[in-house]
């Protein structure tokens, strides 16, 4: 059967099992877009491509499954760079297919021309420029094969106008080879034993999980692992969600605003137990003084990553989830350990350090606290909702005050800091989970960069929520101002911020608007109870900084305080 280009696409989208893909149409992809209404894909029109790719990275995150967005040449494809940076900081599967100029005329300065494969080649997985339509569906296939093997990632397929208007023979493939590309799944069974032996005499050791952990769908033998062998838990902000939040053994997240056990548990573990992440500077703090009694096991599918930021004793290359479950094979075996006794005493000096340096705040007449928010956002939703966030402070206390009790529960940009990522993220997530609460934790800087998105959630009966901790500052940067540099709050505060209430209200949705600490519940839960996207603006205190802190730098016990 001979198809054109644009249908073999559809076609291997179809064979791929994509359901969903979000894009914007130009003059270079219209014969692809000619063609979506004959295909059980169902294609959501965003209202700016970076609104695309992060709709899509929202949809992988909140599903495992592979994003992919479609959008067009030149200025279309240049604008999905940094949700492509995005999610490859993070390592998120995605597939982000570009239009181009037909063939003849690359390399012509064509209208709507650009090298959108030289451009985004240092921030993608793998990316092609297809220029023969008989090699158009195996890129497809090894396309998708390259984003969700191994350590996940975005991979890019540029189509030429005239490959798509071409006609060819149709023939998916099967499975895919590639030699150069071999990911290491199953781990070195010496190394996992010399680790299990390792733990065993470990006095203090400590479990530091990463959103690998989520990515290969290991926290529920992660959770048996700590919970079997009396083992405190900690994670990153990518991590949240991989160990449950309310467990008595989850110490919270660690690094530059971890919590105070976390960060002393680190410091002071003589074995530690890294799965799945890749040692970051925002958790490291210091790096020649982190984790200094500790030898250290790292698990990592990457090997690139392992003893590239901090040495360690004994490396595992392998997926998280089939090195957690060898090592919990290689532990049954030593019978000898009576766990809970062994590490009482370090369990009693976790819980002391949390008992005696807690996440707090304090309160302060007539204003409305931002950690309170977050506190009833939690109370309200049973922790059962997808929360995506922004970036600043919002993030950080949606990582400190609300507990994420399973994986995929929380989307936000971990590596690269995309303010403007959060609203697109829970559009993505909210199509994928039509019948599930998603919110949006916004800043009244960050929520201004992609608000279009309002118009894309109202026009698929998307009730998004987003709730904006509105402080008047771009936060982050006005607390370093405060902290570091004398207080000159120079271009960080928003001296014109829109009515967000007017503004939702103008596309059709429901706006409210929080000035009292007692409306907080009640305006909540009426949004969430809403069958519509809706903006709560909430008028939080303006100078209020997110603790603990460490200064960079620093080492991690050099916290600052409330």
């Amino acid at each position: 059967m001979e198809l054109t280009g644009a249908q073999v696409l559809l076609e291997s989208l179809k064979m791929e099992g994509v359901q969903h893909i979000f894009g914007f149409p130009g003059g270079a992809v219209i014969d692809i877009y000619h063609e979506i209404p004959n295909y059980p894909i169902q294609h959501f029109l965003v209202r700016h491509e970076q609104g695309a790719v992060h709709a899509a990275d929202g949809y992988a995150r909140s599903t495992g499954k592979t994003g992919v967005c479609l959008v067009t040449s030149g200025p279309g494809a240049t604008n999905t760079v940094t949700g492509i940076a995005t999610a490859y900081m993070d390592s998120i599967p995605m597939v982000i297919f570009t239009g181009q100029v037909p063939t003849p005329l690359i390399g012509n300065d064509a209208f709507q021309e650009v090298d959108i494969v030289g451009i985004t080649r240092p921030c993608t997985k793998h990316n092609y420029l297809v220029k023969d339509i008989n090699s158009l569906a195996h890129t497809i296939k090894e396309a998708f094969y390259i984003a969700s093997t191994g350590r996940p990632g975005p991979v890019l397929v540029d189509l030429p106008k005239d490959v798509m208007q071409a006609r060819v023979k149709y023939d998916y493939p099967e499975n895919i080879s590639i030699r150069s590309y071999n990911p290491n799944y199953l781990p070195n069974r010496k190394q996992v034993r010399k680790a299990a032996r390792m733990i065993a005499k470990a006095e203090r050791p400590l479990i530091y999980a990463g959103g690998g952990v989520i990515s290969s769908h290991a926290g529920e033998v992660l959770t048996r692992l700590a919970r079997r062998y009396s083992i405190p838990v900690t994670a990153t902000l990518m991590g949240l969600g991989a160990f449950p939040g309310n467990d008595p053994l989850w110490l919270g997240m660690l690094g530059m605003h971890g919590t105070y056990a976390a960060n002393m548990a680190v410091n002071n573990s003589d074995v530690l137990i890294s799965v799945g992440a890749r040692f970051d500077d925002r958790v490291t703090g210091k790096v020649n003084t982190f984790a200094p009694r500790a030898k250290i096991i790292h698990v990592d599918i990457d090997p690139t990553s392992i003893r590239k930021n901090v040495s360690v004793h004994i490396p595992i290359v392998s997926d998280c989830l089939n090195a957690l479950e060898a090592m919990e094979e290689e532990m049954d075996d030593i019978n000898d350990v009576e766990w809970n006794a062994k590490h009482s005493g370090w369990l009693k000096t976790t819980g002391d350090w949390a008992a005696a340096h807690p996440l707090k705040y304090d309160s302060k007449p007539g204003y409305i606290k931002p950690q309170y928010v977050m506190e009833k956002i939690y109370e309200i939703t049973g922790g059962e909702a997808i929360i995506s966030t922004e970036v600043g402070q919002n993030q950080m206390w949606a990582a400190q005050f609300y507990r994420y009790h399973n994986p995929r529960t929380l989307l936000t940009s971990g590596g690269l800091g995309t303010m403007g990522y959060g609203f697109p993220a829970a559009i993505g997530a909210q199509v994928a989970h039509p019948d599930k609460l998603v919110i949006d934790i916004a800043g009244d800087g960050s929520i201004q960069m992609n608000i279009q998105e309002m118009a894309t959630a109202m026009s698929y009966k998307l009730p998004v929520k987003i709730v904006i901790l509105n402080n008047g500052y771009l936060g982050m940067v006005r607390q370093w101002q405060e902290l570091f540099y004398d207080k000159n709050y120079c271009s960080t505060c928003l001296h014109l911020n829109p009515d967000f209430v007017k503004l939702a209200q103008a596309f059709g949705a429901e706006g409210y608007l929080i000035e009292k600490n007692e409306d907080v519940v009640p305006v909540l839960t009426k949004a969430f109870s809403s069958s519509l996207p809706c903006i709560v603006d909430v008028r939080v205190e303006p100078e209020e900084n997110v603790y603990p802190m460490v200064p960079a730098g620093a080492s991690l016990t050099e916290m600052l305080l409330v």
